[in-house]
């Protein structure tokens, strides 16, 4: 397959990179940046995705068999503007738009149904609203134009490279012989997902 990944450089993106490289495809990175460190079969094209002239310019003429959408600005946010506009750019020339949503994009923390409703537009978090709203973008895309979007909703993801202080915390404290401090009565849950594990599934749904 020829496969576009936005963003490709940090944690999730990158374990993905290097899975479809060793899987023989062809890849290509879109991101800020004139180089990578990614190894000379992957592909680079360096745009601003907040830039409309700048993304229009360096993919037209290009297609690919799947795009995945993998960038998030944590300082400015990536709004539903952005992702639509991407993905709008890229219709008829790409054979599945596969956008990294979050289980965030519910609202709230409790257990869903993949068919369930997803958080209002008038979420108070910022990434709460951008992915939910980016999904039904996508999800109006296709039933207008057909656009073939794939949205995929992980808890949180842990594993080696992970640029949050998240499960590193655990292991800190065991290692230090202090108690790992569970908020409420003990018996809050939480869902993580090994990283390998989610990019296996990324890889399932081109």
């Amino acid at each position: 397959m020829r496969v576009l990944v936005i963003g490709g450089t940090q944690f999730i993106g990158r374990r993905l990179v290097a899975a479809l490289c060793k899987a023989g495809h062809e890849v290509s990175i879109l991101h800020r940046k004139p180089e990578h460190d990614l190894g000379k079969k992957v592909h680079n094209l360096q745009a601003d995705r907040n830039d409309t002239v700048q993304m229009k310019s360096v993919l037209a003429g290009k297609s690919f068999d799947a795009v995945y959408d993998m960038v998030y600005d944590w300082d400015r946010g990536t709004p539903a503007t952005v992702v639509e506009s991407t993905a709008r750019m890229l219709t008829g020339n790409v054979g599945r738009y596969i956008f990294m949503s979050s289980v965030a994009a519910y609202g709230d923390g409790l257990n869903h149904h993949e068919g369930d409703a997803l958080a209002s537009d008038d979420h108070p978090d910022r990434y709460v609203r951008n992915k939910a709203q980016s999904e039904r973008a996508l999800f109006r895309l296709h039933q207008r134009h057909g656009t073939p979007a794939v949205t995929i909703r992980p808890p949180f993801v842990y594993g080696p490279g992970n640029p949050f202080y998240r499960e590193q915390y655990f292991w800190d404290r065991l290692r230090d012989k202090r108690p790992v401090i569970l908020p409420g009565d003990g018996r809050r849950l939480m869902q993580f997902s090994f990283v390998n594990d989610l990019v296996w599934a990324c890889m399932r749904d081109a």
